[in-house]
């Protein structure tokens, strides 16, 4: 039975799973889409990691959990490190990059910027509110065009005069990019000008004032696009190392950081085992009363769902297999 590491990161839009070995070295990783049921998207992980094993059976030593859904993800397997998306991407690159100094991470709904000297963490920014800095933008602008994500970056490289897109705002960007398409611009002009447009957001929104000093790592999904990369190099001036395994750098580094707590610790993981894919959860929004902020606070609870919701007309109402339950802003119900 090998001994691995278990890493969990839980996206806006996609859910990676990851596993690592006592050295630290990459083993698996699977991704799905979190399609709005993050619990689902984390059993379906979990399922097809070991279908991925062909046989091969795993020790789990410890678990990492990272990612916007990272305590629910934390409280349904039982994790033994819970850790932020800066904390993750951080540990990931520095192994995979030993002399990182800048990380680029942009996902679906966010986007990051991490640096790093002497393998610390010194400073970082993020955007979780401007659209035209995500790769939600990419898809949808894609979409428009009746281009295939995949092909985007292809497609893109062929351009010899990209358009200039305004890329400040999403609402902006895309009345620009139907004004130009209108104009006749050309299919690949147009998707490299998205890139450029996307670039520059990134750059005045997240890297203003920072010294993005190489080696420079590109994470997230948006790093398949070589359109992006290219992108990133003209703007930068530097070339930008796309890591293996880009896509679930921060699943490998909650595993990395899972390896280092136990090794650390020397405790016995709260993995709650192999079984949870195959359970069922439910969970309970209630709001709490016991002041004037009126906390919505969730519940999470183990099997089917059996209780009346409108017999629920205070959070002690609810019964069940409480597995955690969070969301209020002084902690009185907080159960993790």
């Amino acid at each position: 039975m090998m001994k691995v590491y278990l890493g969990i990161d839980v996206g806006s839009v996609t859910t990676k799973i990851a596993l690592v070995d006592e050295n630290g070295k990459y083993v698996d990783s699977y991704m799905t889409r979190t399609a709005g049921q993050p619990v689902l998207a984390v059993q379906k992980c979990l399922d097809n990691i070991l279908s991925q094993a062909n046989g091969r059976e795993y020790e789990i030593c410890s678990v990492g959990t990272t990612g916007s859904g990272r305590n629910l993800a934390g409280a349904l397997v039982g994790a033994d490190v819970i850790k932020n998306e800066i904390t993750a991407h951080a540990v990931a690159a520095s192994n995979a990059i030993p002399d990182v100094q800048t990380i680029l991470e942009i996902g679906g709904q966010d986007s990051k910027i991490i640096i790093l000297r002497d393998g610390i963490v010194t400073d970082f920014a993020m955007n979780t509110v401007c659209a035209a800095g995500t790769g939600s933008f990419l898809d949808h602008q894609a979409q428009r065009l009746n281009v295939d994500i995949k092909d985007f970056g292809d497609i893109a490289l062929q351009s010899k005069s990209p358009a200039r897109i305004a890329g400040r705002c999403g609402v902006f960007a895309e009345s620009d990019l139907i004004h130009k398409q209108q104009l006749g611009y050309a299919v690949e002009d147009l998707l490299y000008g998205l890139c450029q447009a996307l670039v520059r957001n990134y750059i005045s929104n997240l890297a203003l004032g920072k010294d993005l000093l190489p080696s420079i790592s590109f994470q997230g999904g948006v790093a398949t696009n070589k359109g992006m990369v290219k992108a990133f190099e003209e703007a930068l001036g530097h070339k930008i190392i796309v890591p293996d395994n880009h896509q679930t750098m921060g699943a490998i580094g909650a595993a990395m950081l899972a390896m280092e707590h136990h090794q650390y610790t020397n405790r016995p993981t709260k993995f709650k085992g192999w079984t949870i894919k195959d359970m069922e959860f439910h969970s309970i929004t209630c709001s709490c009363t016991g002041c004037s902020n009126n906390c919505e606070v969730i519940t999470i609870l183990e099997g089917k769902e059996q209780q009346d919701r409108n017999e629920i007309k205070k959070i002690s109402d609810i019964k069940g297999n409480i597995i955690a339950r969070w969301g209020g802003t002084c902690g009185r119900w907080d159960l993790n």
